[in-house]
């Protein structure tokens, strides 16, 4: 024979275990205002104080632990891996981004660099003189108002094209 528990699902005016913020304990209360299916507001059987609903701790405990372990578990699969590595993969991006910068940089005459504008409107692959940034090249047109640039020190997003 098989046995099948159902629970109950919380209505006003029913019973449900929560945490009593003045008992300072998990006790049954009786729900006095709820939002749709969410418990909002309950009254403690014991003192008899009215609080917003807070699951039992010993619920709570559980979801904590159940939420760290898949928190590791997304470390060691999702490749967060340790921090010397995580340091070598950001190590080895930016030295990425500026072989890129260097490789769409190098050989261009100083005539090419547009001297950057807010106003100028970009096309990827052009190359541009920021004051602050230096010498760089739009990797990519996000919109009619941004663009993407590529400097030395990593890439920007830039507005563009304003009037």
């Amino acid at each position: 024979m098989t046995t099948t528990t159902t629970t109950k699902k919380p209505k006003t005016g029913g019973e449900i275990d929560a945490y009593c913020t003045k008992c300072k304990l998990d006790l049954t209360h009786r729900i006095i205002a709820m939002v749709g299916d969410a418990v909002k507001k309950v009254d403690c059987q014991t003192c008899h104080s009215h609080h917003l609903y807070r699951r039992p701790k010993t619920e709570r405990d559980a979801a904590s632990a159940r939420m760290a372990k898949r928190a590791e578990d997304r470390k060691t699969t999702s490749g967060g891996g340790t921090k010397d590595q995580r340091a070598a993969h950001t190590s080895k991006v930016e030295r990425d981004q500026t072989a890129s910068w260097e490789k769409a940089i190098a050989g261009q005459p100083s005539g090419a660099f547009k001297q950057f504008r807010i106003t100028l409107v970009l096309n990827q692959g052009e190359l541009i003189r920021h004051p602050k940034f230096g010498d760089g090249v739009v990797a990519r047109v996000i919109d009619r108002g941004k663009v993407e640039i590529l400097f030395k020190d990593g890439p920007r997003t830039m507005a563009h094209g304003q009037t």
